[in-house]
């Protein structure tokens, strides 16, 4: 069985198509390049695959226009069709319901999955987003904090839930700890804008305007590259 770079089994999915979604989770990841032409591309090589259909639901589910809501229905009608492990069910399920409104349900099921699939990123992230979209400081903080423990730092994406848990952490209001993990993960990534945002806000939130401003150009380069 072919799997994603966090261990995940990908049904349908060839070796080439696999690496086309690594990429496409990547640029979702990092917010940069376009994961729907990558996963396009992952789908022309391998059309049943079906982690391809449903992280390209995610993406245009998650972008709350009327639509992308519709294209988004539209892949889940594709995806039910191809074989699913468990795993590609539950995401299937958090996606019905988010494309009907239902956005605290779908970002409930979705934390539900992560206890049984913690290394699952694409769920991770999109959950995070939920989570932001309703301005849930306490989903910000806790989704991430439970999966944590159960991955290591040489993991492929480790880096972005650090970056997640720092904005988490905070928006909850514990700025030492969100400044110290945002930091850590630009260190590791250092074009995760989840840590960028978490570091720069922990600034604004305690008037550190100069040291704001510091960070922020320090990083202008790394940005338009």
């Amino acid at each position: 069985m072919t799997t994603d770079k966090q261990g995940n089994s990908l049904s349908g999915a060839t070796v080439e198509a696999a690496e086309f979604f690594d990429e496409a989770v990547e640029a979702f990841n990092i917010y940069r390049g376009d994961p729907v032409a990558l996963l396009d591309n992952a789908i022309k090589a391998a059309p049943d695959f079906a982690m391809a259909h449903i992280l390209k639901a995610h993406l245009f589910g998650l972008a709350t226009e009327p639509d992308a809501t519709s294209e988004a229905k539209a892949i889940l009608c594709k995806a039910k069709t191809l074989r699913l492990s468990d795993r590609e069910v539950s995401h299937v399920a958090a996606l019905d319901l988010v494309t009907e409104g239902h956005w605290t349900a779908a970002a409930t099921a979705l934390d539900r999955h992560n206890a049984r699939y913690p290394h699952d990123l694409v769920a991770l992230q999109s959950g995070h987003l939920m989570d932001f979209f309703r301005a849930s400081a306490r989903g910000l903080r806790d989704r991430i904090a439970r999966v944590l423990p159960k991955w290591s730092p040489g993991m492929p994406g480790y880096s972005i839930l650090l970056g997640m848990h720092a904005f988490g952490l905070e928006e909850a209001g514990d700025y030492a700890r969100a400044e110290e993990m945002g930091r850590r993960a630009v260190d590791l990534q250092p074009l995760d804008c989840w840590a960028h945002h978490a570091v720069a806000h922990v600034m604004e939130m305690q008037g550190r305007a100069e040291d704001g401003i510091g960070w922020m150009i320090a990083r202008t380069a790394l940005v338009r590259r």
